[in-house]
């Protein structure tokens, strides 16, 4: 496969056409408007529907008598386990989506036989692995709780819909691994932030067991990230021939 920054036949850029986009700017400036309004019809439009709209979901109260309890001694001292629990939930969405991310990308990294990336298979396929054991970690947090690990909650749904670009990029067979490595530190940086807000949260209701597990999952990601980043800048660098 060739690199995505190699030199080829790209159509997309208005100076391929020098004369024909002339024509394009001039048609424009003729034809009038198809609709009456500007863009503050739209904005109102938006803000309608804005006004109008439904939660995206909601957290249900645990379905055991162990976790109603918990709950209610929560909600006794003020503090609201339902946005622990979403975050709980979001959490564990994102580490699934974080494990086959990996997944797709070490197939992607030996399908390709980049001898750059060879070296590195070792790295990823640990990074997984500890995706993977982060997920678990959520869910016994979750049911700790008397919540359900397989409830889609607001923060559930609202990452899943985020995370989705980054899986097609990564999925896509004609990105290249730099493009596929870029994708993934976004993740990485997403990651990180909501283990650290995590931990807080836990220590902040008094789960300090909790807490303590979410530290090693947060010291993890911290090594995730620092690796992706390296990796990235690897092949950025070989592609463009300074390495």
């Amino acid at each position: 496969m060739k690199s995505p920054t190699t030199m080829g036949t790209n159509l997309t850029g208005i100076d391929m056409s020098p004369i024909q986009s002339k024509e394009v700017a001039a048609e424009a400036l003729r034809t009038p408007p198809s609709s009456e309004g500007d863009s503050s019809n739209l904005r109102e439009d938006r803000s309608f529907y804005i006004r109008q709209a439904e939660r995206i979901g909601s957290v249900p109260p645990p379905g055991t008598m162990k976790g109603m309890a918990k709950t209610s001694l929560k909600k006794i001292t003020g503090k609201k386990p339902e946005v622990f629990i979403d975050k709980l939930s979001e959490r564990l969405a994102f580490e699934r989506t974080g494990t086959r991310l990996y997944e797709s990308f070490i197939n992607k990294c030996k399908t390709r036989e980049n001898e750059i990336v060879a070296d590195w298979i070792p790295i990823l396929e640990q990074i997984r692995s500890e995706e993977f054991q982060h997920m678990v970690w959520v869910k016994k947090a979750i049911e700790t709780l008397g919540a359900d690990p397989t409830t889609m909650t607001p923060s559930a749904d609202t990452n899943a819909v985020a995370s989705m670009g980054v899986l097609q990029v990564v999925n896509d067979p004609r990105t290249s691994l730099s493009e596929s490595v870029q994708a993934i530190l976004i993740a990485e940086l997403t990651d990180n932030d909501g283990w650290v807000l995590l931990t807080k949260l836990a220590l902040e209701m008094g789960m300090e067991d909790m807490a303590r597990d979410f530290q090693v999952a947060l010291d993890h990601e911290r090594v995730h990230l620092e690796n992706i980043r390296k990796l990235h800048e690897e092949l950025v660098m070989r592609e463009a021939r300074v390495a």
